[in-house]
């Protein structure tokens, strides 16, 4: 049983795709990072950096105790080795889906998360950092498109690299993004989108936070973007 510590993000996302593409058995744990769970002495014990996702897999392939895991590209690929699914053991092609996981977890994913929160979350307009992100996540649509416009999926086969771009696409309209400027990647998201496991991810995001109630607000803003180094 995999115990996932979760909350319905992009980051989040991943995790249950991936946990419902191999059928994994995960027990979903709701922490509402709006309301400073992820700050709690439990949790962070499982995830020091005190971010989402984060799993505790209860029955490691050593038979030996639990292993806890956090950052969302490191669980994806222990989740694929765990499950001999979607991470090729063959040296290109495992490298080829590695390196666009890495660049959705050190370029989209950032970029994109910096677009969201300047455009979206803080208070004061800056001009600036909002065409900053809108700009660079514009570039990076346009290498994903590239990518995969001699490809179905990212690194050939669906694989993890797919898994962890996805839910960072799912936001475009917010990311002030249009897929059809983009046809290669618009094609592969709708692919992705009705892989039946996708389905069954979001769905578990609607039973989680049926309201989608929205992560920031007066309130959680203070918490979640007023962090320090802690003194403890």
């Amino acid at each position: 049983m995999i115990d996932l510590y979760y909350w319905t993000t992009p980051n989040g996302h991943k995790i249950t795709l991936c946990l419902e593409e191999t059928g994994l058995p995960y027990k979903v744990h709701p922490v509402q990072i709006g309301k400073g769970e992820q700050f709690k002495p439990e949790f962070l014990a499982i995830s020091p950096n005190n971010k989402i996702p984060a799993i505790v897999d209860q029955a490691p392939a050593d038979g030996g105790k639990p292993i806890a895991m956090f950052e969302s590209g490191a669980i994806l690929i222990y989740l694929a080795e765990k499950a001999g699914r979607f991470l090729p053991t063959e040296l290109r092609k495992r490298f080829d889906v590695l390196q666009w996981l890495m660049w959705q977890m050190g370029g989209l994913g950032p970029m994109a998360g910096q677009n969201h929160h300047f455009a979206g979350y803080t208070q004061d307009r800056i001009q600036y950092a909002i065409d900053r992100y809108v700009n660079e996540t514009n570039r990076l649509y346009g290498v994903l498109n590239k990518r995969l416009a001699d490809r179905e999926y990212i690194a050939g086969d669906y694989s993890i690299a797919d898994m962890a771009c996805y839910p960072w696409i799912v936001p475009y309209e917010r990311q002030s993004q249009k897929l059809e400027d983009f046809p290669h990647l618009k094609r592969w998201f709708e692919t992705v989108r009705a892989r039946p496991a996708t389905v069954r991810a979001y769905a578990v995001a609607k039973d989680v936070n049926p309201a989608n109630a929205p992560t920031v607000n007066d309130e959680s803003r203070k918490i979640l973007f007023g962090q320090k180094a802690s003194k403890g």
